[in-house]
């Protein structure tokens, strides 16, 4: 038995890559999308997940896996989760914009609570790897909202036990976002040339390719250490 990936904020640009490259990775037998709504696709190793999220404490995988399971089919992947017998990571992208969520409160509800209350879950179904998706410059203490709900989300992932848990500090990304935002559309045509050269490599702007990469190949490297920041320098080598 292979290991099995979990992959939160699928629909968003690094979780599409993030999907698309465990798809092909052969170290993962099965790759869970966790959601609220399906993604219009289908693959002998994806398994898609669906429910509430203000509701994830009283999700039952078990239920949850057998709903999608009518032929029995993956009944062997439940028992060996449920016995702990097969090595677990996570990838979580889950993330939105104030823009998107309405107001600061349901921004904070989506990149705070549900990421933060899904790593919980994810640990008591026996995950010991978790890669989240932050930004460069979270801080607990920034003054600027966007910063300090990352770093908040970043102290507050840091009390759950995890094995290993890898904290991605991304640039501004570049890809093809399902929609569009003027002023990232802006920013991408003032620092292209950072990308070309390489410039300032701390600030340069990053394909969402580069992220998922970086965020897999962590996942498997032999860890001394428990808690580890990825910084954007070091992203842009992928």
């Amino acid at each position: 038995m292979n290991q099995l990936a979990f992959i939160i904020g699928t629909s968003g640009l690094i979780g599409k890559q993030l999907m698309h490259q465990l798809l092909q990775d052969k170290r993962y037998e099965y790759v869970i999308s966790v959601g609220r709504r399906k993604l219009a696709l289908k693959h002998e190793k994806l398994i898609q997940i669906t429910g509430d999220f203000t509701q994830i404490q009283s999700w039952n995988l078990d239920r949850m896996l057998r709903e999608e399971d009518l032929g029995g089919q993956i009944f062997p992947l439940w028992e060996k989760i449920s016995q702990k017998s097969v090595t677990m990571h996570a990838f979580c992208s889950l993330g939105t914009t104030i823009k998107q969520a309405g107001s600061k409160e349901k921004f904070y509800q989506i990149d705070h609570d549900f990421v933060v209350q899904s790593a919980v879950w994810l640990y008591q179904q026996g995950v010991s790897r978790l890669m989240y998706v932050s930004a460069i410059g979270a801080d607990p203490i920034s003054k600027v909202f966007y910063n300090k709900v990352k770093g908040e989300v970043e102290e507050d992932l840091k009390v759950i036990p995890f094995e290993y848990l890898g904290l991605m500090q991304p640039s501004l990304l570049l890809g093809d976002r399902s929609e569009f935002r003027l002023g990232e559309e802006f920013a991408k045509i003032i620092t292209k040339p950072m990308v070309w050269f390489k410039m300032y490599k701390k600030y340069c702007p990053i394909y969402d390719r580069q992220v998922a990469k970086a965020m897999i190949d962590h996942a498997n490297q032999a860890k001394s250490v428990k808690v580890q920041v990825i910084s954007n320098s070091e992203m842009l080598d992928y």
